[in-house]
């Protein structure tokens, strides 16, 4: 007798898809992604129409020159100087302590929480860097020089309420920024000298 050829039941997959985008859903809630974060930078309001190229005059006291060439040496004002100097020269420069007058310019400005403060609201640390530096160098200069600020905004915050400014309500936080602006101007990379 001859044998019946038996056939396979086929396999019913129509929930295969639903399972899979189940698995997929199911993994993209629990698994953290990696998120690059950048340099937070304010840029410069755009110029009015009718203001001249010229209007803008900035006083060589309100400006301090944070220069890092191709060989990774950081030059601040006209002193060289190290990576880990640069934060206490940067809260010397924003902060002006003694008034001094080779320093920014001091203004009264009534802020909340605060009334009338001495601020250096119009001081700018401009950061300019060769096109053949370090990345690495240029990210430690910059986070020097956010430290400086963070250092000084969490001084004020521990003098006036106790705590550091990232514990302080957005309005009391914002009365601090008032004092201590963040203002850091980046050139555009150059070939100063060395390698082309």
């Amino acid at each position: 007798m001859a044998k019946k050829n038996r056939k396979v039941p086929d396999i019913n997959s129509s929930s295969t898809a639903d399972i899979a985008f189940l698995l997929l859903i199911f993994f993209l809630i629990t698994t953290s992604m990696d998120t690059d974060k950048g340099l937070a930078r304010r840029l410069p309001p755009p110029p009015e129409k009718d203001q001249k190229q010229d209007d803008v005059i900035v006083k060589e006291r309100n400006v301090l020159v944070v220069y890092l060439n191709f060989q990774n040496q950081l030059m601040c004002g006209k002193d060289y100087i190290d990576v880990k100097q640069l934060k206490q020269r940067a809260k010397d420069f924003i902060a002006n302590p003694y008034n001094d007058s080779s320093l920014p310019e001091k203004y009264s400005k009534n802020v909340p929480f605060f009334g009338n403060v001495m601020v250096t609201e119009k001081h700018v640390i401009s950061l300019q860097n060769d096109r053949n530096s370090k990345y690495q160098a240029y990210i430690d200069v910059q986070n020097e020089l956010v430290a400086a600020y963070n250092e000084l905004r969490d001084e004020k915050a521990q003098e006036k309420w106790h705590k550091n400014y990232d514990e302080l309500n957005e309005e009391q936080q914002k009365a601090i920024r008032e004092i201590y602006p963040q203002k850091i101007s980046e050139a555009e990379p150059k070939n100063y000298g060395g390698k082309k």
